[in-house]
């Protein structure tokens, strides 16, 4: 067995027999060369295994744990056991990482021991055909450049793309590893490591290229609906925010609004008011709750999520309520 690696790549694998070579080679010019790849086939039954053997008979570094198709997260957890190095990169075999990645990200987190989670800017690729909402979330992700920025939005939206972290292991280990909640794992994970008091950072660099094509993961599981992505939100805003909260105001009348206000029923939690900007809504009653303007909100109004789907609209929501001093994270938090 070789030296202890600087870093553990871990890589569930299934069935990426179109995508995986050119992951491999981005691996292998890394300018870091003190890494070690887990790679975990999980049940392919394509040419994967094959590509796999083949790299690792060429590359001491890349070891294979091969196992019965279980699914993503048994595949997560099998290949974390097996990481050696004290500092974990995530990686998918349909992505490619910029030569620079593995040593801009690990020299950081070797210099900053406060910070447990390092992230980096994000290209989509190929841009043809790309989706105005994708491109939407590629630049808004890349805007939280800042601890206090990602947390402060870490209940809109995954803060960051799984495969281009690099975080302790130790960390990811006393977290609890991955769980199968139904929602995304990775998300699960964030939330759980702020929760934890992680200190989180992002490189503004783009050293990470995230394939998309219709077989994505993030396109084609169920965990990673929008019901799915709300259901592991409001896990941990009982948790904080919304901890003993008998009702809220949500600012956001429209479907994602609703959205909300029949997951927070479930739990218990009553809307008492809706905050809207349409004049023609405001005055309105909506599931009991009256809907009223951003002028009329206060503290003794109560915890405001805002949940509002319309581009743009959360940062007049911002602006609007600045004069009330209003505190983000304390009075109201952005869910969408």
């Amino acid at each position: 067995m070789t030296a202890q690696p600087t870093v553990s790549i871990l890589m569930p694998v299934h069935n990426e027999q179109a995508y995986l070579p050119a992951a491999l080679r981005s691996l292998a010019r890394q300018t870091l060369t003190t890494w070690e790849l887990v790679a975990v086939d999980d049940g392919s039954d394509d040419g994967t295994p094959a590509i796999l053997a083949d790299a690792a008979r060429r590359d001491s570094r890349i070891r294979i744990i091969r196992r019965e198709e279980g699914g993503l997260v048994a595949a997560l957890n099998t290949g974390l056991e097996d990481c050696r190095a004290p500092l974990l990169a995530r990686m998918d075999g349909d992505d490619i990482s910029h030569p620079r990645r593995l040593e801009l990200q690990t020299a950081y987190l070797q210099a900053h021991p406060e910070t447990g989670l390092l992230a980096c800017e994000f290209r989509h690729f190929p841009r043809t055909g790309l989706k105005q909402g994708m491109l939407a979330y590629e630049s808004w992700q890349n805007t939280l450049a800042t601890h206090e920025l990602i947390m402060r939005d870490r209940f809109i939206e995954s803060p960051f793309v799984h495969p281009s972290i690099v975080c302790r292991r130790s960390l990811m280990e006393s977290a609890g590893g991955y769980r199968d909640n139904g929602w995304p794992e990775d998300y699960d994970l964030w939330l759980r490591l702020a929760q934890a008091g992680v200190r989180f950072a992002r490189l503004p660099v783009p050293l990470f290229f995230w394939r998309d094509h219709p077989e994505r993961a993030t396109r084609t599981m169920d965990e990673y609906s929008a019901a799915a992505f709300r259901a592991c939100k409001l896990q941990y805003l009982l948790q904080g925010f919304l901890k003993d909260v008998p009702s809220v105001v949500i600012a956001g009348a429209g479907l994602e609004g609703r959205a909300w206000q029949r997951l927070l029923s479930g739990a218990g939690i009553a809307v008492s008011n809706w905050v809207d900007v349409d004049p023609r809504k405001i005055g309105r009653i909506l599931h009991d709750a009256p809907v009223i303007g951003t002028d009329q909100l206060g503290r003794q109004t109560g915890k405001i999520l805002v949940a509002i789907g319309v581009r743009g609209a959360r940062e007049q929501f911002r602006t609007l309520v600045q004069p009330l001093s209003l505190k983000e994270g304390l009075d109201f938090i952005c869910v969408a």
